[in-house]
């Protein structure tokens, strides 16, 4: 701002309806603006239903062209919302974008008050101190940089798979890494997918098939990112492959390997601990890659450096086992993360039995069972391995909807127990009793599939299971479980005996969701899941521009809604490579380099990484690309060398007289 120059500012205040309007005396507001923060270069103030609507933002391009405004104050949401919306209304107008602001006077006032009148005062507030800010706002120009048409998806199941083959089909190369030594997910274990049924491996192995060989695709199973740094259009990634102890180049997948291995493990992973494999192992039939993986840990050459059995049998001499683990670095533009989740671990609800009454079971350890390609070749028997029950209890909501674990619906247990019960009477003919809190059952064809296990005869019990025990009563009741609960639509408790129990697990974050978070530079919510830019407008990018979510990464969601958020990812992405160049914010840091002691604080501090000593000069630069202006390094500097582009002292102290002024 010049010295004595006060810019003409036009201040706009928003209904919003009545979300703003219904807490906040708009008119009295506007009033204000124009009466006492005239003196403050306030030439217009206006007020108006829906400022975000064409006709609000032709209200201020025009005020812009016939007052001559050089500052525009909105008062309305989030600048999360429509910060961009009025940014661009005051680039039509001929108005650098940079001298608009946005004051939050929905969320920050309206949504957390009652009173009318202190929210009145608190809205004036805001604006004053916006307008004593803006004056000292300077023109600012987006910085572009080319973008790296090659894209990283980092997690192999459905959600990851769909949106590493819709960028591939595009004509763009996909680095797509995956822990485990094959794709799939979850889905891989899945016997049935709700509520059509379908073969849930007729599904999805074409789709893991195409991703293995499409030509545009990298695959990296049995691989884990562990470093990640740069921008969007330009991120350096490093990679760990993991040995396989199998030379990929010359395996061609036969099996020889592990048909002649002669030690079994327990499969706790792909079978749910309900079956073995073998310590040199393909995780299932249709993985993808072929390749196998030596178990190391249990491998007995690696234990006692004897048997090699199957380097012995290996007709294309594909065993390695002096194979070690290496680094791979990549660089691309856009990175998404369809890392999934973990389930709920039914052993901590205690109550329950599970791990310590052998007949109940898990909803994974049943998909597996009731899998034809599963441990029983899809017989559904009790843990003898040979009894069929006659009677079953399903318990929903295992983990989830509980303020002793998760308070969130974990979306697809209610679809997923009612499958259970229909694959359950149509392989065993067993009565089948549905414990549930409330249906939840609202996308298509879901409650028309409801019905249709309602009309085949299960049972369903409205309430919330206390316990399960092995506590017989009655002669009938021996070797049964009994589940006790209130059955809150005849207000009695009840004791139900059955033959086996079946807990719908709900979903969590994986376990390490918020390390992964913290390598990629994006947060978690409370709950462990990953956060979204905006979880209506904007749900699949995150704070971080390039950095792009999909999937159960992001909240628990079945595999329709799994796959459409892989999809519309790779869209965003794709939208990105076709532009060629990204625009970047221009609120960065920078350093008044006749001010820098050298004392390299900011270089620990700042997260991103952006800030490099320059060892000849002895100070410090902020790589511009990098910055994402956080502030942490203005905070921090002792000397007051670095400053924050919009976030000038100036301007915060005019920020503050501002607020001050209705005090």
């Amino acid at each position: 701002m010049i010295e004595n120059h006060k810019p003409k500012i036009g201040v706009y205040v928003c209904h919003c309806g009545s979300n703003i309007a219904g807490t906040v005396n708009v008119d009295d507001v506007r009033k204000w603006a124009q009466e006492k923060l005239g003196p403050e270069g306030v030439v217009i103030a206006r007020d108006y239903k829906f400022m975000c609507s064409s006709l609000g933002q032709e209200l201020i391009e025009k005020d812009i062209k016939e007052l001559g405004l050089e500052r525009v104050v909105v008062a309305a949401c989030s600048p999360h919302l429509h910060e961009k919306t009025f940014r661009t209304a005051a680039e039509k107008a001929g108005l650098n974008p940079y001298l608009t602001e946005l004051v939050s006077i929905r969320e920050q006032v309206s949504w957390v008050h009652t009173d009318k009148a202190i929210a009145t005062e608190k809205a004036k507030s805001l604006v004053s101190g916006t307008v004593q800010r803006i004056a000292y706002n300077t023109p600012l120009e987006k910085q572009k940089v080319p973008i790296n048409a090659n894209t990283l998806v980092v997690g192999g199941g459905i959600a990851g798979i769909q949106a590493a083959l819709e960028i591939a089909n595009a004509g763009f190369h996909v680095y797509l890494v995956e822990r485990e030594p094959s794709i799939g997910g979850h889905m891989a274990q899945f016997d049935k997918t709700f509520p059509t049924l379908d073969c849930s491996a007729c599904i999805l192995t074409p789709r893991m098939v195409e991703a293995g060989t499409h030509p545009n695709i990298t695959l990296m199973t049995w691989s884990e990112v562990t470093n990640v740094s740069g921008f969007v259009g330009n991120f350096d990634v490093r990679i760990l492959k993991k040995a396989r102890y199998v030379n990929e180049d010359v395996c061609t997948g036969c099996g020889i390997c592990t048909e002649k291995c002669p030690k079994k493990v327990i499969d706790t992973h792909y079978e749910a601990g309900l079956g073995y494999r073998k310590v040199v192992y393909t995780p299932f039939a249709q993985a993808v890659p072929r390749f196998p993986v030596i178990d190391r840990p249990n491998c007995t050459f690696f234990q006692k450096g004897t048997c090699k059995a199957c380097e012995k049998f290996c007709p294309t001499n594909a065993i390695d086992f002096k194979q070690e683990d290496e680094f791979i670095n990549i660089t691309v533009g856009n990175i998404i993360l369809a890392t999934g989740y973990d389930l709920f671990d039914a052993g901590r609800v205690t109550n329950y039995g599970y791990g310590r009454l052998p007949n109940v079971f898990s909803s994974i350890e049943f998909e597996r069972l009731s899998n034809s390609a599963g441990p029983t070749g899809g017989e559904i028997t009790l843990r003898d391995g040979k009894t069929k029950p006659e009677t079953v209890g399903i318990i929903h909501c295992v983990g989830s909807r509980d303020k002793n674990f998760n308070n969130y619906c974990s979306s697809i247990c209610c679809m997923q127990s009612l499958k259970f019960a229909h694959i359950v009477r149509e392989r065993t003919g067993a009565d089948v009793y549905e414990f549930y809190i409330d249906m939840r059952t609202p996308m298509k064809a879901y409650d028309e599939f409801y019905q249709r296990v309602l009309d085949e005869g299960t049972l369903f019990v409205r309430g919330k299971v206390a316990e399960v025990t092995n506590a017989a009563r009655y002669p009938h009741e021996k070797g049964k479980l009994i589940i006790h609960v209130e059955d809150t639509l005849v207000g009695k408790q009840r004791r139900i005996p059955v033959d086996m129990v079946i807990l719908s697990n709900g979903m969590e974050p994986r376990h390490d969701a918020k390390q992964t978070g913290q390598t990629f530079g994006i947060s978690c919510s409370s709950d462990g899941w990953y956060i979204e830019r905006h979880p209506k407008l904007d749900p699949v990018s995150t704070m971080t521009e390039g950095i792009y979510i999909a999937g159960c990464a992001t909240g628990p969601k079945d595999i329709p809604a799994s796959v459409a958020q892989g999809a519309a990812a790779a869209a965003r992405v794709l939208d990105k490579i076709l532009q060629k160049e990204v625009e970047m914010e221009p609120i960065r840091a920078s350093v008044i380099e006749e001010n820098c002691s050298g004392c390299r604080i900011c270089n620990s501090m700042c997260p991103f990484n952006a800030i490099a000593f320059i060892g000849d000069l002895k100070v410090s630069r902020v790589n511009p690309a990098l910055c994402q202006g956080c502030g942490t390094c203005v905070a921090a500097c002792p000397a007051g060398a670095i400053t924050g582009t919009g976030f000038s002292n100036e301007q915060i102290f005019a920020q503050i007289d501002g607020l001050l002024m209705t005090v």
